[in-house]
C-alpha cells in the first residue's frame, strides 16, 4: 500500500500553478520561492491597509449593520 495519496482535481490546479511559477523563474526553485514570498508579503501588506481603511470607515459611521 502506498503512502502517497491520489491527487484530486484541486491538486491538479495547484500542481499546474507550481509548475508555472517554476517555469516563470527559468526553472530556478530558489527564485520561484523568493518570488512567491515577495508576492505573499505584498498581499499581506495590502490586506493590512484594507483592514485599517475599513476599520476607520466603520468607526466614522460609513458602514452600518442592520438587523433584519
Amino acid at each position: 500500500m502506498s503512502s502517497v495519496s491520489k491527487p484530486n482535481e484541486q491538486d491538479d490546479g495547484l500542481d499546474a500553478a507550481v509548475e508555472q511559477a517554476i517555469a516563470v523563474c527559468g526553472g530556478d526553485l530558489r527564485a520561484a520561492i523568493r518570488a512567491l514570498i515577495v508576492a505573499n508579503n505584498f498581499l499581506e501588506s495590502e490586506l493590512a491597509e484594507l483592514k485599517k481603511a475599513v476599520s476607520h470607515a466603520y468607526t466614522r459611521g460609513r458602514f452600518r449593520t442592520y438587523a433584519g
